[in-house]
């Protein structure tokens, strides 16, 4: 959770947002809030580069309570909206690099250090990401109809009505093995589309049931790394499948553009880094 594991006797700690090569402004800087039980946003200087960070206090984000709050939902989100905040902030003149929500340190000198000797990597990351956004599409199975509920369609009979009962059972399995191939085949489909108006392309983890709020199985979770100049093209692509009328069996949602996130690890297994569209 820390890149430097920090202790409860430490009065406060510096958690990193983001690194830039250009340091935002002043004035902007002071305007812009991380963490609300936090100082203000500040800069370090790493090298050529800079980082953006802000003490906060030891006793809420060390790593026994910090990942305590974490597990709360609230004060996860609250997290991720104040982290998202820093990042914003340090990407007012220029691209960034974001860092990982939680990323802490025991000081100034860590967090130089750090960037410091990762500065070849960032410095291509910061090449790679400048004038590049992030759209994020999610695509959905189509809701099906809602399942009997236990034991309100099984036969009170034995013979040709529970035969009927096994048979149309058997018929609502297949049609919903079909249905979620067809789905597949469709967002693969959806995929292959916009992978075409972006530079690189990486899915994650379809979103569960419970985080979604939907019955239907997310079935596509990927972002897309597009160039500023195509941004207009990306979202007529997006428009054209939306409405496209081959695609029944999936809904396709997409925000952006937002920071790269996605394509902003430097130090992942490169098996598992985002796909270079093309390559």
């Amino acid at each position: 959770m820390s890149e430097y594991p920090a202790g409860p006797a430490a009065p406060s700690l510096v958690c990193a947002f983001a690194v830039t090569r250009t340091a935002p402004d002043g004035t902007g800087l002071a305007a812009a809030t991380g963490h609300e039980e936090g100082g203000p946003l500040r800069v370090l200087r790493a090298g050529g580069l800079c980082l953006v960070v802000q003490d906060v206090p030891a006793a809420l984000f060390d790593e026994g309570a910090l990942a305590e709050r974490l597990n709360r939902p609230d004060d996860l989100e609250r997290c991720a909206r104040a982290h998202h905040r820093g990042v914003e902030a340090a990407a007012a003149r220029g691209p960034v690099v974001p860092l990982p929500m939680a990323t802490l340190y025991r000081g100034d000198r860590s967090a130089e250090q750090a960037v410091a000797g990762r500065e070849a990597a960032l410095d291509a990351l910061l090449d790679r990401l400048g004038d590049r956004t992030e759209w994020a599409v999610k695509v959905h199975a189509v809701e099906g109809p809602a399942e009997p509920a236990a034991g309100s369609g099984a036969p009170r009979v034995r013979g040709a009505g529970g035969r009927d009962y096994l048979s149309r059972a058997s018929a609502r399995r297949r049609d919903r093995r079909d249905g979620h191939a067809r789905a597949q085949a469709e967002a693969e489909a959806v995929d292959a589309e916009l992978s075409r108006y972006a530079v690189a392309a990486t899915r994650h983890r379809p979103q569960s049931e419970r985080l979604t709020g939907r019955r239907s199985p997310q079935v596509l979770n990927a972002a897309y790394l597009v160039e500023n100049a195509e941004s207009a093209a990306f979202t007529r692509a997006l428009s054209r499948l939306t409405a496209d009328g081959r695609f029944t069996a999936v809904e396709i949602g997409a925000s952006g553009p937002w920071i790269p996130y996605s394509f902003a690890r430097w130090d992942e297994d490169p098996a598992r880094a985002p796909r270079v569209v093309g390559a």
